[in-house]
């Protein structure tokens, strides 16, 4: 019998064309394992209850083509159930795709569906919101609500956003209490990690792994201007962990507390939190589709 499997298309994520999607899925997706069935969102949330009605009709795959903020939107309604993630990065970032060594090319990427296994991942929960890469506040939240405000997207506008907001960005001071952690910090960039990178490669917790039952969290001080660079090539050479400007913690569950609410971010989809802040992992929560090991 074939498997059964979904794919869901945000139209709108990133800056790729996905109106000859179709044809490429169906020329590229092998028919003798699958059986396939396409739909696109049309409005924020619609990801979701796709998949939820994919999960009661029994489909194995749901893919998400687009970016985190699509694989959130869709995974959210697969954890704890029989139904995998195939994942089908077409966003601006893919950092969970990134990570989990899915090719960014989509011909390339559907091929590999046709040659993969189903794991188990964790994912986060920060409160009760289901996230599945990274989340967090500082100065990349700042960015993300800035960048979501925009009508650009891809690399370009993101980075511009960047050095823009490096110089009106603000800090606050931060306190973090966990089992065995009691730390209070101004800090500029505060990070969760389920997986290791923000996405584009940029590792900002190069050990984080989505199979450890741990969230690394990435804590990186106020930094003069002039160690931007080095901090942009410890970004993208796996090595930001190591400078004196972070410090990393590795925990199951934290709560963070802050001097006034703001911009906050799960997987790159910015909103505002409140000052009280409560992050956790479930073990194993998932299940993603990923290259056959052998």
């Amino acid at each position: 019998m074939k498997i059964k499997i979904a794919f869901i298309i945000n139209p709108i994520s990133g800056t790729s064309k996905k109106k000859d999607f179709n044809e490429i899925i169906e020329r590229e997706l092998d028919a003798t394992i699958y059986d396939s069935e396409i739909v696109v969102t049309d409005h924020p949330g619609h990801g979701t209850e796709l998949a939820k009605a994919f999960v009661v009709r029994k489909f194995q795959i749901v893919v998400a083509v687009g970016g985190d903020g699509t694989v959130n939107e869709v995974g959210r309604a697969l954890i704890n159930t029989k139904t995998s993630l195939g994942i089908i990065p077409m966003g601006s970032g893919n950092g969970l795709a990134r990570h989990l060594n899915i090719p960014m090319n989509e011909i390339k990427a559907i091929q590999q569906l046709n040659n993969s296994e189903s794991i188990l991942m964790d994912y986060g929960i920060v409160n009760g919101r289901p996230f599945f890469c990274t989340c967090g506040t500082g100065f990349d939240a700042y960015v993300s609500t800035e960048f979501a405000k925009g009508d650009k997207r891809g690399i370009m506008s993101y980075i511009e956003k960047i050095i823009t907001g490096y110089f009106s960005y603000k800090s606050q001071n931060y306190h973090l209490i966990g089992e065995g952690i009691d730390l209070t910090a101004k800090a500029f960039v505060l990070t969760f990690a389920n997986a290791s990178q923000w996405g584009n490669n940029a590792y900002i917790a190069p050990q984080a792994s989505v199979q450890d039952g741990k969230i690394d969290i990435s804590i990186m001080s106020n930094f003069p201007i002039i160690a931007i660079p080095t901090l942009a090539l410890q970004l993208f050479a796996k090595t930001i962990d190591k400078d004196l400007f972070m410090t990393t913690l590795r925990t199951d569950k934290i709560t963070l507390t802050r001097d006034e609410p703001g911009p906050f971010h799960y997987d790159g989809e910015p909103y505002e939190e409140g000052t009280k802040i409560c992050v956790k992992v479930v073990p194993n929560g998932i299940r993603v589709m990923v290259k056959k090991r052998f």
